[in-house]
Formats: C-alpha cells, structure tokens, sequence
C-alpha cells in the first residue's frame, strides 16, 4: 500500500525567546545584536521539539499520537501542515491535507463563517462548485446556521471548534490532521467527530490523530505512536502502546508528591510546584480517599520572582486519559493581584468527592497572563477512591461498573399510584 505520509530523520529546533519574525529594520537589527549578544556572552537556550523521528504512514490508516504534554505531539502535525518547517530531515505528504490545530486554526477573522468556508476551499484547491456540493453539510454539522453570516470574530470558541472540524472533515481531503478536538465541545459534538473520522477511514483516507483520551484512541485508531522527549518512543497496535505509555504513570505517588525533580513539565520556569499533597479536612494525608467524602489538594510552589494575576490550575483524568474535570481560581473569578517571590501554598477544598471507585490521575498548571504557562505538571499523583456505603445511606456498596461519578439525588414517590385495596 502507498504511502500517504513519509517522515525521514526530522529533526525541529527551537531557540527559546528568539523572536521567528521582525515587523520593521529596527526590529531586525535589535534582534541581531540581541542574539550577538546571547553568541558572546552566554550560551542559548535550545529545545529540540523532535529528534531525528522517522515514519511511514500508509493511505487509510488512523494513527494516533500519544504522550505527555510538550511531548512533541503538536510539533509534528505543525511539520505535516507546513505551518512550521524542520530543521533537518524530510517530510513528504501524499495528497490534500486539511488540518485542526487549534480553535479557528485557517479563519480570517473579519469574514463571516460562509467566507471563511469558501476561503478554505480555494487553499485546497477546490473549485467553488466543489465547496457548494459540501456547503449545506459543513453547516449543518457545525450546527452554525443562524450565524452563517457573522464574521468569526464574533464566534465563540465552541462555534469556531465546530465549523473548523466540519470544514476540515467534508472538503475532501486525503489527510487530515487533528489535534485534541475533543477536548473541547459537548458530548455530541464529540461523537459527531468520532463517526466522521470513522467514515473518512472507512472511505480511504488517513487520519492523524493526537488526543489525551486513550479511549478514543484505542476505538478509532488503527496504529497508535507514543512520542516521548520529541522521539519515537512505540509504535504499533494501539492497545500494547497505549498499557506501555499507561504504566509510565504507575512510579506516581499517593497522598503526596515531590514535584521539585518531577518530570516531565513544561513552562516558562518563572514558578514551579515543589509539591501536592492529598489531604482530608482535618490536615492530615490520605492515600485512599472514599467516594462522597472531602478533600483538600494542597498545592506548593516556588516563585522566582513577584507574578501578577496568577492562575492555579486544577485537572482530574481517569485512567484512560479521559478529562473529568478542570477548575482553577479563574474559574471561580478570583483574581489574585500577585503572589510575592518565594514559597507559598493553596488549597482547593472539595466538599464532596462524587466519584465511583477507580483510580484518577491528577494534573496541575500555574498560567500568567496572556496564556503564558508558569509550570505545568502532568499525572503527578495517584488519586485512589475507593467504595463507600455512606452515599444513599445503605448497605448498598456502589463500585466502578456504575460509571465513574455519581449525583447527589433523591426519588420522590409522591405520585406513585397506590395499589386499589383487596
């Protein structure tokens, strides 16, 4: 079978804080002596996003791309787009190629969401009667059709999410590249995604695919990599990859963690956690904690120096990789006006853990401002819950093949017909 993807020794680099683009002469010859500079007086800082990865992709498949975050992941779909360019090795694409890299990755934001369906058929190279046969689904799948319309500046991010997709999947393309598109939209937009995805496999055409949620990995995908420190870690079927990447979890502590050596991370390095703890309400450490119980997660860091508006982050993963929450202090509306250099801690408080009995990975970032990432720590603790009997108050033990959370909840039998007297 042919190849739809070929990637020969590839290689990409980045220089940390280098500046890629200058607007004016003044730009560009400040950057030049600043990087003069940076030759004469200290060493640069290199990250190598890939290193030296080879692959051969074949027509039809669906591959996913596994691994932590800052793994190199979304470096290489970039590389496949040309939206970015290695720094040595090759990459050849078979075919038209139609990428969802991030919310509204290709829309021009002062045309309206039928220009910018029309603008993506043209860089693909369709013809505009090709674009109107696919017209009347792309809008019916991004569920737009009232604000067809509008320009996209005025989309949210869930509208954006859903007509990049629907424009991404229906022109036509040999390959398409999508990077966790569902991470973010409702329950039925996901399962949209993932039938589509299944129809475009099942019609040919090569899928790549990088996503967090290993369920939907290991359904939908034919062939699974794991990439791992920019490197070609596993390939092959995607249930053998996805327990081997799984186990690298398994050396994660419980109750506690020291987060001053752990890796990997990523972040600007302004802040790093030093440690998690897992507490209950009276401060002490937990390892096991029971369904409907409380919880306190306590979060420690070191800040280099004074950060304004800081942002702590919380996520909870099952196992498989599949998000079950995300909340931090802007989701709550608090804004911290700073936190001092030095160290410090915060707590969240959970009341009530309603979660079934399973074990839960926990993940935690510490943002800035304008999407600047301090620190961010991935499946740094083990969170073990286990049954209890106190949820509806019986003897009833509830487990994991009851799902993975529970509701507080009550029946109301008031209407219940009563049985007519013998």
């Amino acid at each position: 079978m042919a190849n739809a993807v070929l990637i020969e020794n590839v290689s990409k680099q980045f220089r940390l804080g280098k500046t890629e683009k200058y607007g004016t002469l003044r730009d560009s010859l400040v950057a030049g002596a600043k990087q003069l500079f940076l030759r004469k007086g200290r060493k640069q800082n290199i990250l190598w996003a890939l290193n030296d990865i080879s692959l051969e992709i074949k027509v039809g498949e669906v591959v996913g791309l596994i691994g932590r975050n800052g793994a190199g992941k979304s470096t290489l779909l970039k590389v496949l787009s040309k939206i970015s360019y290695p720094t040595s090795g090759r990459v050849t694409v078979n075919g038209r190629v139609a990428s969802l890299l991030e919310v509204g990755t290709g829309f021009h934001e002062e045309l309206t969401g039928r220009e910018n369906i029309y603008l993506n058929g043209s860089i693909l190279g369709m013809a505009k009667k090709e674009v109107d046969a696919k017209f009347d689904a792309i809008v019916d799948f991004a569920a737009v059709e009232r604000f067809i319309d509008t320009p996209i500046k005025r989309y949210s991010s869930g509208m954006r999410l859903r007509l990049g997709f629907a424009v991404a999947a229906h022109l036509d393309p040999e390959v398409l590249l999508v990077d966790e598109v569902l991470a973010v939209g409702d329950a039925g937009f996901q399962k949209k995604c993932l039938d589509t995805m299944e129809d475009l496999r099942s019609g040919g055409r090569t899928v790549i695919f990088v996503s967090h949620n290993m369920a939907a990995v290991e359904n939908l995908c034919t062939r699974c990599v794991w990439i791992d420190g920019g490197r070609v870690k596993e390939d092959g079927d995607p249930r053998t990859v996805i327990q081997s990447y799984m186990t690298t979890f398994g050396d994660v502590h419980e109750a506690a963690a020291d987060l001053s050596t752990f890796m990997p991370r990523h972040g600007s390095g302004e802040a790093r956690y030093t440690r998690i703890e897992l507490l209950n309400k009276e401060g002490q450490s937990q390892s096991v904690t029971c369904s409907g119980e409380s919880l306190v997660v306590r979060l420690h860091y070191d800040a280099k120096q004074a950060l304004p508006h800081p942002d702590f982050v919380f996520r909870l993963h099952s196992e498989m990789g599949t998000l079950i929450t995300e909340t931090g202090t802007w989701h709550h509306g608090i804004d911290i006006p700073e936190i001092p250099r030095g160290t410090g801690y915060v707590d969240l408080e959970i009341d009530n853990l309603n979660l079934l009995p399973a074990s839960y990975y926990i993940s935690i970032s510490l943002n800035g401002i304008g999407q600047i990432v301090y620190d961010a720590v991935e499946h740094c603790v083990r969170l073990q819950i286990e049954g209890s009997t106190n949820i509806y108050r019986t003897s009833k033990v509830i487990n994991s093949r009851y799902g993975l959370v529970y509701f507080p909840q009550r029946w109301d039998l008031g209407k219940l017909p009563h049985s007519a007297p013998h």
